[in-house]
């Protein structure tokens, strides 16, 4: 695949120094692109002075923001998103559908992912869902204003036990019900390979499945959501049956550098 495939999620790679700085350190690693989960995890509606400080910070390193999620509370921490979250959490993921669909447009980032959010104690599944329709119709029209689709992601049940979204075949219906709502067809699946594998799933059969439907790939290695080749997946094979598929977007490196948030040689990567 080559390193220019791959792009550096910069909430969980980097972290070591300050959020602006973390572009220029990706592009001296040799990425031209990068991704990121929302950088104000306790604010959807960040000062302007902070939205122009990270835009600024991008455009002087010359990395491409490709991926942006929306607001989805404590991450990382307790909390898988707010969107389904009734009462203020879900508010706040709704406030900042326009602020991220704006941040996005302006610095060319075409992507943009809602995480759906765990079970609530005491409110009924069907509740949620209903709020989290609602919500991610608001948000697939905010991304197609700024010609971006709008990504949904499954996560894996060990580590997200109250996320309903546990498998990929239930993240692909939610993207067909926005699609039905919408008309818009700009709703997409999030396949991420870690979450699939640690959820006790086959990820070639997923690539094989759904590759057509991902709007976007993340990987990292199962177990200890390393690197590439510190685990037991085949990332070769898996990169292979991606290109099969024809899947030829960008692959979010979302995993823990074993030697510290910077210091993983990221030129063994050119070897897939």
């Amino acid at each position: 695949m080559g390193l220019r495939r791959f792009d550096a999620n910069l909430s969980i790679l980097f972290t070591e120094l300050p959020l602006t700085a973390r572009p220029a350190a990706a592009a001296a690693a040799g990425f031209t692109e990068v991704e990121l989960w929302w950088p104000w995890p306790e604010d959807p509606e960040p000062p302007e002075a902070e939205l122009a400080a990270l835009r600024d910070a991008l455009t002087a390193a010359g990395t491409r923001l490709v991926a942006l999620n929306f607001y989805a509370g404590r991450l990382p921490g307790p909390d898988r998103g707010a969107l389904s979250v009734p009462g203020e959490e879900s508010a706040r993921f709704r406030a900042n559908i326009g602020v991220a669909a704006a941040f996005a447009a302006s610095v060319g980032c075409r992507a943009l992912n809602a995480l759906y959010g765990n079970r609530v104690d005491g409110v009924a599944p069907d509740v949620q869902d209903a709020l989290a329709l609602e919500n991610l119709a608001h948000a697939a029209r905010a991304a197609d204003r700024v010609g971006a689709i709008l990504l949904i992601e499954a996560l894996n049940s060990v580590e997200s036990p109250r996320y309903p979204l546990t498998d990929v075949a239930s993240a692909v219906e939610v993207v067909e019900k926005v699609d039905a709502v919408t008309g818009l067809g700009n709703a997409r699946l999030l396949l991420d390979l870690y979450h699939v594998a640690m959820g006790g799933a086959d990820p070639r059969d997923a690539v094989d499945r759904y590759a057509q439907r991902a709007g976007h790939v993340q990987i990292a290695d199962v177990p200890g959501r390393g690197a590439p080749g510190t685990g037991a997946l085949d990332f070769a094979d898996l990169f292979a049956r991606l290109d099969a598929a024809g899947y030829d977007g960008p692959v979010g490196l979302e995993y823990r550098a074993a030697n510290g948030p910077g210091a993983d040689d990221f030129g063994r990567l050119a070897a897939f």
